[in-house]
């Protein structure tokens, strides 16, 4: 019988055998298409994002450093527009007070009214339907017939509301008239159109499990107990939803303060009339409506497109801080 006299290394060298010479090339054109088809799938969004954010956002921060008035070609200026805006715009300041003023005040507000108005209508027996329907309607008026129908409301000498206050003996406010009361006023109003996270909240909270309530009322937890260790836990993912929209909302604040202003001062607007926003004393001019008056009215370009810019770096800075700041908060699914 014939001895096999092969080293190991030799047999190892049998047994492995090259791969084929086409492999590594249908391996790449695999790859290829995977990549070509997944680039399909994604070219919407990827459309959508050029067109709409990513263009725009190039083209500010290029205009940015241009002056640029839409009629004549644009001049490089360098950081002439930023110093304008920073440190020589007189109403820069106030539009940026009034716009933060109403992030922290509005959003909070309508955040926890809200939750508050979800809260009751789970809690209610009879009637949730009409009660639902009553809060969720004024979301659906448009934003310029709910403000022209709040400022009539609200109007000092002949709105129904300072009336029947005075009915009680109450002086009413100046509301949009007045400095003071210009901005609660505004609050007032995207508190009577609470109808989107009226309807959010609902949803998160009747989805949280019936069984956690029953455990702990069986361990003697009451109302306060059970929405702190409870409900909360279980929405918190919905109002950081809330918050960080709201944030981003309130940040683009434009068409009811320009409105609200306009009316109230009792100017006639026609055709060819321009009126500068923020009425009274600039008490609701916000950065978006100087956005608007630089670019078209004024034609300043330039200036615009720095207040845009500026305005974005601070939603975004606010957003990434809240979104640091829940990680911790919201609970890690299994």
């Amino acid at each position: 019988m014939a001895l096999s006299l092969s080293t190991p290394a030799a047999s190892a060298g049998r047994g492995t055998e090259p791969a084929p010479r086409g492999s590594t090339a249908t391996l790449r054109r695999r790859r290829n298409r995977e990549r070509l088809r997944t680039l399909g799938f994604l070219s919407p969004w990827l459309v959508g994002f050029t067109v709409f954010f990513g263009y725009p956002l190039v083209a500010t921060v290029y205009f940015s450093f241009m002056h640029y008035n839409q009629i004549k070609a644009p001049t490089f200026v360098g950081l002439r527009n930023w110093r304008y805006v920073l440190e020589q715009m007189p109403l820069f300041g106030p539009a940026l007070w009034n716009t933060l003023w109403l992030v922290v005040v509005m959003v909070t507000l309508r955040v926890a009214f809200g939750l508050g108005v979800g809260l009751l209508i789970t809690k209610i027996k009879t009637g949730t339907g009409l009660f639902r329907t009553a809060f969720y309607l004024p979301y659906l008026a448009p934003p310029v017939a709910a403000t022209v129908a709040f400022v009539f409301l609200l109007n000092p000498s002949t709105g129904p509301v300072n009336e029947v206050l005075s009915w009680i003996g109450v002086d009413g406010p100046g509301w949009f008239n007045d400095p003071a009361w210009s901005k609660p006023s505004l609050v007032l109003l995207s508190l009577w159109g609470i109808g989107d996270l009226m309807v959010i909240f609902m949803a998160s909270l009747l989805d949280v499990p019936k069984e956690q309530y029953e455990a702990a009322e069986l361990d003697g937890a009451g109302a306060w107990t059970k929405f702190r260790w409870v409900t909360w836990p279980a929405i918190t993912p919905i109002v950081l939803f809330a918050v960080v929209t709201g944030v981003v909302q309130t940040m683009q604040y434009y068409t009811q303060a320009l409105v609200a202003g306009k009316l109230a001062s009792g100017v006639s607007i026609g055709p060819g009339t321009v009126i500068q926003p923020g009425y009274p004393d600039h008490s609701t001019l916000t950065v978006p409506q100087l956005v608007y008056s630089m670019g078209f009215q004024n034609f300043n370009t330039g200036a615009a497109c720095v207040l845009s810019l500026v305005l974005f770096a601070i939603a975004m800075a606010v957003t990434l801080l809240l979104m640091r700041k829940s990680v911790g908060l919201v609970p890690a699914e299994d």
